[in-house]
């Protein structure tokens, strides 16, 4: 491991790097490759992951939580690149939201 800081900063690292994959080969980049099969194919390995992280949770080791959880964050971010989605907007709407109750915040949305 080098001695980068480990913190949700490299969150926005990988967005970085996932942005500047776009348009490269898939020949040599798996990020290319998920977005040269457009956002189907991202949404799709968004939905796997996020259920290999919940048959994880019910099966497996904490640590096969982890890796699958990291999976899961690294297809949503690339979703998010495909999308246009900067991380800023999503942490700033998790900000609007904090210290309001979940239940209130649903019900104001009409869910």
């Amino acid at each position: 491991m080098n001695e980068q800081t480990i913190d949700s900063q490299v969150l926005e690292r990988l967005f970085q790097t996932i942005r500047g994959r776009h348009g490269e080969s898939p020949e040599t980049s798996y990020t290319a490759k998920l977005f040269a099969g457009g956002r189907g194919e991202i949404a799709r390995k968004v939905g796997e992951e996020a259920t290999e992280t919940i048959v994880a949770s019910l099966d497996e080791s904490e640590e096969k939580v982890v890796m699958e959880s990291a999976d899961l964050l690294y297809h949503l971010l690339v979703l998010w690149a495909d999308v246009g989605i900067d991380p800023s907007h999503v942490w700033a709407e998790l900000a609007r939201r904090e210290g309001t109750s979940g239940i209130d915040e649903k019900s104001a949305r009409g869910k």
